[in-house]
């Protein structure tokens, strides 16, 4: 038994609404720079649809992920080494432009600079790759509220391997979002795909990176990845990808999808895993065993024998009481609700899914009936087998006993808890009927429904001994290259992540000090910064300047002080103007100035 840690995560589909909040935020902190505008590390798809890019689980056009051999031993569906060496200068299968989307903006000049005339002026779109103007034909999210259309349901692959009369009904079943990021996988095709070695699977948490030095944009890593999740720069040359925003991670901070998203519907925690069991776990035969093979891979964290082997492997003792109170650890085994997208792909994903039962509540309340009855809600899960099957397609290789298996436990739990809630007394025989106890059952109510910010993340920060490991890490997979964020300053987590300046550690716990304290800031300190919203721009808004001793020099009032006290102004005597005058003062700087690097709101969590 080798024991590994794993960084990992959860949504529960159940709460996603598709407000896109999560794409836009990781957006604007990863891949809004030139060469990345089609680049989205975290996209929310409508089920049914075509997915990003277009049909991006049509492996049998693709090639991505792994397949077993006739001998039982696993190959890159691409093909083996010779294969990929042969195509290595013109990898044919991965998507073009037009499977992902043709980035574009507007011509907001015509609207501004145009003059007086009877028609408003148009905005044409242009190109952002080309600059010629163009007309909109598809994006990220262009299924959006599309779901079970017939363009869309005739494109999905997903609902291709279902039968016809399924597809002719499916349309009227459910729709629903499905969030996806990069999966950080146990057995990552990507990386067995990279000729140059650039991607890499972090020894300490398992996150999946790039290392942008070694790149040399074979693309190969393209087609490897079965999720399409790994984006070729077509400005640098260089392959970019998720990174489970591992400077936030390494100090205990969420991701920033996670951290921002308005239905808390992300658990992030850690897992204990046998390394050793991997390639067999991911090389069993039958498809609809590699659930099962996965979660048994899965080490119990509060097994002494398993506390023993990850201490003699080096893991901190707080790292394997983060993965006893981990709610990915709870939810997978313990519970067993989620489950992995698409294990038939045999790379071994670490985001796993909780299928939305919300779907088949709508279609029992459609029909007049108690939606929320066990009775009504048992009935519909077994013979509304539309539903199931697309789960099944989508999370255990189609096998639709293990998602029944979860929906019936997802609704045996909102039928108990309805008893609770209208003061009535509790049904035992509702969670023994999907086999689990009265304690069970509420514990997975309260991490589903009420868990709290330090419940839903579990995440042990790196420790102070790994700091110059991790920071030589983060150095080489950095984004300082040419076009990079870090080009002419600050990165997307201030100046720690310019050019100078590799991303470290330590430069991240000013900006988890501010997302997890109660106040914006310390009075006793004088962090705060100073508010100019409710300043009448006469005189000097209070905190601006900090109070001097003594009489000597110029003076000003303070519009806050009290009976029109005045204090002395700081060495110079220049009085500051509105903001934006460019007029400061000279001397020493105010307490009250916004302090550089992550602290700046340039990463502001928004989530909790």
């Amino acid at each position: 038994m080798r024991v590994m840690a794993q960084m990992s995560m959860v949504m529960n589909l159940d709460k996603c609404i598709g407000c896109h909040t999560c794409s836009v935020t990781c957006k604007q902190a990863w891949t809004n720079r030139t060469g990345t505008e089609y680049v989205w590390f975290n996209n929310v798809e409508t089920r049914p649809g075509q997915g990003y890019p277009r049909t991006y689980e049509d492996q049998e056009k693709w090639e991505g992920g792994w397949t077993l051999t006739k001998n039982g031993r696993l190959r890159l569906k691409a093909g083996g080494r010779l294969k990929n060496l042969m195509t290595i200068f013109a990898s044919p299968k991965q998507p073009s432009i037009d499977e992902y989307y043709e980035p574009w903006t507007y011509d907001y000049e015509n609207l501004t600079n145009a003059p007086l005339q009877e028609h408003t002026p148009v905005a044409r779109p242009k190109s952002l790759l080309s600059g010629q103007d163009m007309n909109v034909t598809w994006s990220a999210n262009w299924d959006d509220d599309l779901g079970g259309s017939p363009a869309l349901a005739a494109a999905d692959p997903v609902l291709a391997k279902i039968s016809d009369k399924v597809k002719l009904e499916f349309e009227q079943t459910f729709m629903f979002y499905l969030p996806r990021i990069c999966e950080h996988c146990l057995n990552p095709s990507c990386a067995a795909s990279c000729p140059s070695g650039a991607i890499y699977k972090r020894s300490e948490d398992g996150i999946v990176l790039v290392d942008q030095d070694a790149c040399r944009g074979w693309r190969k890593c393209v087609t490897g990845c079965p999720y399409k999740k790994v984006y070729f720069n077509h400005r640098t040359g260089k392959a970019e990808k998720c990174t489970f925003c591992f400077p936030r991670i390494e100090v205990g901070l969420p991701t920033v999808c996670s951290e921002t998203c308005v239905g808390r519907l992300r658990y992030i925690g850690l897992v204990l895993y046998d390394a050793d069991r991997v390639l067999e776990a991911a090389s069993v035969t039958d498809e609809r065993e590699l659930l099962a093979s996965q979660r048994s891979v899965f080490l119990d964290p509060n097994d002494p024998a398993v506390v023993r082997e990850a201490e003699a492997a080096g893991i901190p003792r707080d790292w394997v009481e983060a993965a006893q109170r981990s709610p990915i650890w709870a939810l997978i085994n313990k519970y067993e609700v989620a489950l992995p997208l698409h294990p038939e792909y045999r790379t071994m994903p670490m985001v796993w899914y909780i299928p939305p039962l919300s779907p088949v509540v709508d279609v029992v309340a459609e029909t007049g009936e108690d939606a929320e009855d066990p009775g009504n809600l048992f009935a519909a899960i077994d013979t509304l087998r539309i539903p199931v099957e697309y789960l099944a397609e989508l999370f255990t290789a189609g096998d639709t006993v293990p998602v029944t298996a979860v929906l019936k436990r997802l609704a045996a739990m909102r039928s108990y808890m309805r008893d609770l809630n209208m003061g009535r007394d509790a049904d035992a025989s509702i969670p023994a009927s999907v086999g689990m106890d009265e304690a069970s059952m509420y514990e997975m109510y309260r991490l589903l429904a009420l868990a709290k910010y330090d419940e839903r993340y579990v995440i042990p920060s790196a420790h102070a001994e790994q700091a110059h490991g991790l920071e030589e890490l983060a150095t080489e997979c950095s984004l300082d290259y040419d076009g990079g964020p870090g080009m002419g300053g600050s990165g997307p987590f201030g100046e720690g992540s310019g050019v100078n300046d590799p991303i470290a550690v330590e430069n991240f716990h000013m900006l988890r000090q501010r997302q997890t304290t109660d106040t914006v800031a310390d009075p006793s300190t004088r962090k705060a910064r100073v508010n100019l919203l409710s300043w009448d721009g006469k005189g000097a808004p209070a905190g601006l300047f900090p109070p001097r001793s003594g009489t000597d020099g110029p003076h000003l009032r303070d519009p806050e002080g009290p009976s029109g006290e005045t204090q002395p102004l700081p060495a110079g005597g220049s009085v500051p103007g509105p903001a934006g005058t460019g007029t400061e003062p000279t001397g020493t700087p105010p307490t009250g100035t916004p302090p550089t690097g992550p602290a700046r709101d340039d990463d502001a969590g928004a989530g909790r």
